[in-house]
């Protein structure tokens, strides 16, 4: 029912014994994956604006259409705190003219959604700081992007506005329409929310929902050595490592049920971008992306952990 966009990054080869693939490579995977797009990546090793003209656009469009892939949406890296510690310099203007940059790029890759982040909080800078610099970055690269007829999906990833009450007042604020959210589910079940609290959390955000990227996790629990007790703290706070979708923790089906009764009708993207059970190798890469593929299109979802 929703078209399904696998995320470049995925082998990009950034974390421990992850294979890495130039982008025409991945494009070349992802249909006969099951795929029906892909999700650049806007940072080396793929599609870097500081690497691609209008000559290397078309190149990559040939490819695209030659495969039967669409582009889903540019995935943007800004980290709108960055330096914020450090005012002389002009980061929210650099980090504006890369989106604006990636907005140029998504039309002529022709996609009209840029996913965006917002940023970290940085020690002994007061939160309101963290919070203006955000809207402000965004709002100007809303209203850039906009000359181009492109949206700007917020993910609810970093530290500001990651909960979905904070993004939902994030929004507001920025008020501008081509800035929406990139809603996704694993940070509000970190943050406690499962079943019916999540399907909330999906309604509130419905009007603002442009797109959704998934990955299923495990929880590894950690556990501190205390020595001179010859003992253990417990329980540290717990490491998330990947698994194929269906075997975490992440409540998709409440998730996906709710989306559905909302009336969701754009991209679901799938990323690996974490260790993965069964390491990086191509093979179990691809073993993972075509699981998610399987989970989605026979709605495995619907059935529930395990299915």
């Amino acid at each position: 029912m929703w078209r399904l966009a696998l995320h470049t990054v995925s082998y990009a080869g950034f974390w421990r014994g992850q294979a890495r693939l130039n982008v025409e490579d991945v494009i070349r995977r992802v249909k006969n994956l099951g795929f029906d797009g892909v999700m650049l990546m806007a940072k080396r090793p793929h599609v870097s604006p500081l690497d691609y003209r209008q000559e290397d656009y078309q190149r990559l469009r040939d490819l695209l259409e030659e495969q039967g892939v669409a582009v889903a949406c540019i995935a943007a890296y800004p980290d709108l705190t960055a330096g914020i510690d450090r005012p002389m310099a002009p980061f929210t203007e650099i980090q504006v003219l890369y989106l604006t940059e990636l907005a140029k790029m998504a039309r002529a890759l022709n996609t009209d959604l840029v996913r965006v982040f917002t940023g970290f909080e940085r020690s002994g800078i007061p939160f309101e700081t963290h919070w203006e610099a955000c809207v402000r970055g965004l709002k100007e690269a809303a209203k850039r992007a906009a000359e181009f007829g492109v949206t700007l999906a917020v993910q609810n990833h970093h530290d500001i506005a990651c909960h979905c009450d904070s993004m939902f007042w994030l929004l507001e604020e920025i008020n501008e329409p081509n800035c929406r959210a990139a809603f996704d589910a694993w940070s509000p079940v970190l943050h406690g929310l499962r079943g019916e609290k999540l399907a909330e959390a999906v309604r509130r955000m419905a009007p603002w929902i442009a797109y959704t990227t998934c990955a299923d996790y495990w929880a590894l629990p950690r556990v501190e050595y205390n020595v001179p007790m010859n003992s253990f703290r417990f329980p540290s706070e717990p490491a998330y490592w990947a698994v194929p979708m269906g075997e975490g923790v992440i409540d998709y089906p409440s998730f996906f049920t709710a989306l559905e009764a909302v009336g969701y009708k754009g991209w679901v993207a799938y990323e690996m971008c974490s260790p993965l059970r069964g390491g990086g190798s191509l093979e179990n890469l691809d073993r993972a992306a075509a699981m998610f593929v399987s989970y989605m299109r026979e709605e495995k979802w619907r059935r529930g952990p395990g299915a």
